[in-house]
């Protein structure tokens, strides 16, 4: 069974891998696969360019977790997007040396659902699960995805909803 691991950069998604992986649960990252799907570089964006399509297409599932901000374009079995507060997540990707371009971009896709949507436009609902991460410690996150992993959580979304109040962050 693969479970993609989502969302957007500063969410908690890579932190919560680890944790899983010393647990015992397989775990692969988005970002040691795609390098043949690497188009090139954005330089004003910060960020490689990857065929994601062809990537998801050609992509051989894995057993476990695979953790990514693109993981939700995969056919998974289950899809955890992981969320976290607007203001949070602006302090996290600062914390990372982040331009303040990049930052805004991230901000503004956790705001407008940008995981969520693009997980739902691919997959429907039945297999979705949203978790917000705000003030969550890692080991109380990764016992949530653990629970979604083992079968032992119904799907959920519409959990989260920044837009009202972090509507003047876009």
């Amino acid at each position: 069974m693969m479970i993609a691991l989502t969302g957007t950069p500063g969410t908690g998604k890579t932190s919560v891998a680890m944790e899983l992986k010393k647990r015992g649960i397989p775990v692969t990252h988005v970002s040691d696969t795609t390098g043949p799907y690497t188009l090139g570089e954005d330089k004003e964006r910060d960020t490689r360019i990857i065929d994601d399509e062809r990537w998801a297409l050609e992509f051989t599932p894995v057993e476990g977790i695979i953790e990514g901000h693109m993981a939700h374009y995969l056919q998974a079995d289950r899809i955890v997007i992981l969320r976290c507060r607007p203001d949070i997540l602006k302090e996290r990707l600062s914390g990372r040396g982040y331009s303040e371009e990049k930052i805004q971009e991230n901000v503004e896709s956790e705001i407008l659902d940008v995981a969520l949507a693009e997980a739902f436009d691919i997959h429907g609902r039945d297999i979705l699960y949203e978790i917000d991460t705000t003030g969550m410690d890692i080991i109380t996150c990764a016992d949530k995805v653990e629970e979604i992993v083992r079968g032992n959580a119904e799907p959920e979304i519409g959990i989260v909803d920044w837009l009202i109040p972090y509507g003047d962050m876009i």
